[in-house]
């Protein structure tokens, strides 16, 4: 069967916005899937809400929206562009349940669209538990033993029969989100409870545990003639009990036998075939290597997280073939370079690929670093290595925790052998660094394995790392004898961290390897279904035969490494869109990076790409290689920034703005001399290093201060503090203080607006399309708060000043390329707040609302030395905006139950939403509903404010109370409201007597809270209510801001409705230049 003719118009669903467990792996099958149907001809409609992806890129398919993705609003759609079928296997699980509830609500057949890829019943077998199990048993594979339950008492029963502990699974979830492992009665009702909720259809499933047992994946790949390969198997080193998206994996399986993974095999391709899924699906078992066991744990019919990973570690890419075979293709009608066609295919490469992931514990206080089965990870990094133990350790390079190797994490080598083994009793994120110290105080083999559950044959790998290190270590303060150094390059230590135990410098290392001819040779790795195309990883295993083309014009752009907190898919976005600009600027590009989720380290974003670590030792090695013309650090966020200063330092030329500029920038005293000379003002501030002198500082300064470390992104460590108890406190808790590396005290503006602007300069002017307004007052990160873009409340002469301060700061710093500015404007006077000579994490967001092409820009901008070709910046022109944008951030407070979800200094949230309208308050109310709380257009709103809060809430509840909601308020709260001629209700607090605030949230009978918490002067903690919000999936708005503009939302939808959706084109050709 060939491709279709009766499908034209294909509309595809993304993801939506980054969350714990979905996150830019479906970015990267997305663009695929829109890249692969557009060459067979299709005209692509793409619906997605999340603005930082390349995928919601005007360019990428034929129609873009960027709208909240449910059903009301898929409705709207395609009634007005009336697709012949949809594609909603590349969207992650959010896709697919909105096909199943368009199918379910009679909307697909109602305008005649049909489904391709997956079916809508298929869905349900794979996702539906009961279906599930049905079609297992018929089929005679094994599961767990389990029961479904629809209420708690019911699971009381199953898990009575079972035996504890019990593993508890909601039905069409992910991420393990509102399961977990109970091992009784009062952890089952606490656990059930919740996962109730959490399910689309109330449906939770009962298991026996099956913990300890090996966890193995396979990627299996089928089209409609029913040709089956595997693409990949994985196995998790991490057995069962850390969820897949935690667990630590190598591809080929290491340790499983040859007939296992063929029994393997064979159970997935009957139930690969029963489910009728065509493209990729994602199958999991479980091994128990005492009793042989098998059993099937899920599967799961779409692209997924481990299928861009098998993509990345095979060279097969799943996302491309999937669209192409739910086209109607065949494997056997795609031809390969190297197996003739796709259905000879065979996962064949002789390397080790290893994935590790990536948290962010350190953000959120209170959260217990353990992993279960409910996904924590944000990131990941994959690396490529000949061995196992090479692959290992580049991986922990490669994710940028600081660690260069296994050893000396933390404090862990001063434990005695008995604190690190209690230390292993419970899966933690450190727990690979725990055991290399525990074998080095002597823990044996078999201790870690009673512990762990890994398996023998990684911890022996590790005791050779172990001794091999304290070989070494026996001749501290000198470089390796010749044959030790080289057998350390082939287990994969680093430069820096050989350095960093020997206490010699790196160059001393590298310097002796280089003289005795040890160095990094890279191999490829074939991209099936193509001729000839290869990506590579270094090794020092073999010969260099791998080819270098002789164009002088190449150019390497650094990625951003593995996603995290603070530096996501917005850096990626930058990459790739450098890389896109390049190629049509006549370059050949090299991308280096290490994270398998991103588009970035698709084969053919650029012309070459290095699946590598981005550290000195990696980088220095592909530049001499490559002999590029210079290199781009400006748009992978901090990661390659920090490298760019040591780069410079070995003669690679650096392309844009100088690292020396970006040092100042993050140098208070430069920085802040800088504005006096070009008069603007900065928020009075100093730099301490010690106690005594921060409480000198502050007292100057005047409470409360805004402290933090100097060169981080993010936030991290960030604090607003309101007294010298907690001042003091803080500095004591500060770690890594030097004087170079002081902790930056300001003023903190308290009732200040915060606002942003990204600017495109060429060092001599610059141009900034757009101010953009955070609606949360200074004091939130902006990565955390909502912001409108162009600006709504902000004078004309305050955005003429903030303009003008932004082209005078860029002249002065001679940024060459992109730069983001941070302002807060107080009493109607704008203070700068900071300078970033960089690409920010605003790029996409402000490239999509103004339609400027902002990273091409500075592509011409960064290159013109070697082009010769004039700036674009003259050229630009200032533009009218006929709507708003408002971004929204979003959190993963659903995942860490025991947080409290306030916003503050640190950054916390892991993606964004787009709301986009003629009117602010729609364009805020869509971007709630985009975050999946939709705003009420009726019903009751609970609101408790704090005393700094109060003289604004009356203005509020007034907004409300016109919308016709009914007001309950705190004792405080209400007497004012009511004192102002407002109906309100008093409600008790937690500590006031019942019922109160929690019995009603509890008991659904709020649709709405706005509580500001009572901050560090009340005895009494009110966190209990934002947490309860989270649980019952209320709107709620912890400032007065955020409450504004909700009731403003709420308003002006009400009154005009939210029926009209409009594509990214047709808005963009509402902009008009100005006069």
């Amino acid at each position: 069967m060939s491709k279709r003719n009766d499908v034209h118009k294909v509309l595809i669903i993304g993801s939506g916005p980054i969350i714990i467990g979905q996150a830019c792996e479906f970015d990267y099958s997305g663009t695929q899937a829109c890249k692969a149907l557009r060459q067979l001809g299709y005209e692509i409609v793409l619906v997605n809400s999340n603005p930082a992806t390349i995928m919601t890129d005007p360019g990428i398919a034929d129609v873009t929206y960027i709208e909240p993705l449910n059903v009301e609003r898929l409705e709207q759609i395609i009634a007005k562009e009336r697709p012949d079928a949809i594609l909603p296997n590349l969207g992650g699980q959010s896709g697919l349940n909105l096909c199943s509830e368009l199918a379910e609500e009679g909307i697909l057949d109602k305008y005649g669209v049909k489904v391709i890829g997956v079916q809508v019943d298929a869905i349900q077998r794979g996702e539906d538990r009961i279906e599930f199990k049905k079609t297992m048993d018929r089929l005679g594979i094994e599961m767990a033993r389990s029961d479904v339950a629809y209420s708690v008492d019911e699971a009381l029963a199953i898990a009575d029969r079972l035996g504890y502990p019990v593993v508890l699974r909601p039905a069409y979830t992910m991420g393990g989100a509102g399961g977990g492992l109970v091992y009784n009665v009062e952890e089952l009702k606490t656990v059930c409870a919740r996962g109730l909720q959490a399910s689309l259809v109330g449906q939770v499933l009962v298991e026996e545990s099956i913990l300890g047992w090996e966890e193995l994946e396979l990627e299996v790949v089928r089209d409609s003639k029913n040709n089956m390969i595997t693409v990949c198997f994985i196995e998790n080193i991490d057995p069962i009990g850390v969820h897949t998206g935690d667990s630590f994996c190598s591809a080929p399986m290491l340790t499983i036998s040859e007939e296992v993974q063929q029994e393997l095999q064979r159970q997935a391709y009957k139930i690969v075939e029963e489910v009728e899924v065509i493209g990729g699906t994602n199958v999991q078992f479980a091994h128990d290597p005492v009793s042989g066991r098998i059993i099937v744990i899920e599967i799961n019919p779409r692209t997924s997280r481990s299928s861009a990973l098998a993509s990345k570690a095979t060279g097969f890419p799943i996302a491309l073939v999937s669209a192409m075979l739910a086209s109607g293709l065949n494997l056997d009608e795609i031809p390969c370079g190297k197996y003739g066609t796709l259905d000879k295919y065979a996962p064949d490469g002789d390397y080790v690929v290893i994935k590790f992931a990536r948290w962010a514990f350190e953000k959120f206080k209170g959260v217990e670093d353990k992993l279960g089965t409910q996904m924590r990870a944000v990131g990941e990094v994959m690396s490529i290595g000949k061995t196992y133990k090479e692959a290992f350790q580049k991986a922990i390079r490669s994710l940028e925790i600081g660690q260069f190797g296994l050893g000396f994490a933390k404090d862990f080598h001063e434990k005695s052998k008995e604190e690190l083994l209690k230390m292993l009793v419970e899966p933690n994120s450190q727990r690979q660094f725990i055991m290399y110290e525990a074998l080095r105080k002597g823990a044996t083999v078999d201790e870690l394995f009673a512990l762990t559950k890994i398996k023998h044959y990684f911890i022996e790998q590790m005791k050779e790392l172990v001794e091999e290190e304290e070989a070494l270590l026996a001749n501290k303060g000198q470089v390796p004898t010749p044959e030790a150094l080289k057998q350390a390059k082939l287990d994969g230590f680093s430069d820096k961290y050989l350095g960093q135990i020997l206490e010699v410098p790196e160059e001393d290392i590298r310097n002796a390897r280089i003289a005795q001819g040890v160095e990094e040779a890279w191999e490829g790795v074939h991209v099936s279904g193509t001729k000839d195309n290869a990506y590579y990883y270094s090794t020092y295993h073999c010969k260099d035969e791998s080819p270098v083309s002789d164009n002088k014009n190449k150019i390497m752009i650094l990625g951003g490494g593995p996603n995290r907190i603070g530096q996501g898919i917005e850096f990626d976005y930058c990459c790739v869109h450098a890389a896109m600009a390049l190629k049509k600027a006549g370059f050949e590009t090299i991308i280096v990076n290490c994270n398998p989720e991103t588009v970035s380290t698709d084969y053919d974003t650029s012309d070459k790409l290095y699946f590598e670590p981005l550290t000195l030792e990696d980088v220095l090695s592909i530049y001499k290689k490559e002999q590029p013309l210079g290199v781009i650090a400006q748009f992978g966020g901090q990661t390659p920034l920090n490298l760019s200063a040591d780069l410079e330092k070995y003669g690679v030329k650096i392309l844009g703005t100088s690292p020396e500029v970006i040092d100042m920038a993050e140098d208070r005293d430069l920085f802040r001399a800088m504005m006096d000379k070009l008069g603007i003002p900065m928020p009075e501030a100093g730099m301490a290093v010690d106690v005594d002198e921060a409480l000198a500082i502050a007292e100057k300064i005047g409470y409360p201060v805004m402290v933090r470390p100097s060169y981080v992104l993010g936030g991290r460590g960030m604090e607003v503090v309101y007294d010298p108890e907690n001042l003091r406190i803080y500095m004591e808790a500060a770690e890594g203080v030097t004087p170079d590396r002081p902790i930056l005290i300001d003023r903190f503006l308290r009732h200040a607006t915060e606002c942003e602007a990204d600017a495109i300069s060429d060092g001599n002017h610059a141009f900034v399309p757009a101010v953009m307004e955070h609606i949360e007052l200074a004091g939130v990160h902006s990565g955390d708060s909502a912001c409108i873009i162009p600006s709504k409340n902000i004078s004309e002469e305050n955005v003429k000043t903030i303009k003008e301060y932004t082209r005078k700061i860029a002249e002065e710093m001679h940024v060459k390329g992109l730069m983001n500015m941070q302002y807060a404007i107080e009493n109607g006077k704008v203070y700068v707040l900071e300078a970033n000579p960089r690409a920010s994490r605003t790029v996409p967001l402000v490239s999509k609302v103004c339609n400027i092409r902002m990273v091409p820009l500075a592509i011409d901008i960064v290159t013109s030395e070697l082009t010769g070709r004039p700036s674009p910046v003259p050229a630009l022109k200032e533009q009218n905006i006929p709507y708003y944008g408002v971004k929204e951030a979003v959190f993963p407070f659903n995942m860490f139950p025991e947080v409290d979800p306030l916003l503050g200094p640190e950054m916390r949230s892991t993606g964004e939403v787009l709301g986009l309208s003629k009117s602010f308050g729609e364009a805020f109310y869509k971007a709630q509903e985009a975050t999946q709380t939709k705003l009420p257009l009726e019903g009751t709103v609970l609101i408790s404010v704090s005393n700094r809060d109060k003289p604004e809430v009356v203005e509020v509840a007034a907004d409300f109370a016109k919308a016709g909601f009914k007001i309950i308020a705190s004792d405080h709260t209400c007497s004012l409201l009511k004192e102002n001629g407002i109906e309100a209700e008093k409600i008790n607090k937690l500590q006031e007597g019942r019922p109160n605030m929690l019995d009603v949230i509890t008991n659904g009978k709020v649709d709405m809270i706005v509580n500001t918490p009572s901050g560090k002067e009340s005895k009494n903690d009110d966190s209990y209510l934002r947490k309860a919000a989270i649980k019952k999936k209320v709107p709620y708005m912890t400032t007065m801001a955020a409450a504004k503009a909700a009731a403003n939302g709420i308003l002006a939808v009400k009154k005009h409705g939210s029926k009209e959706v409009k594509s990214l084109q047709e808005i963009h050709g509402e902009i008009t230049d100005k006069e």
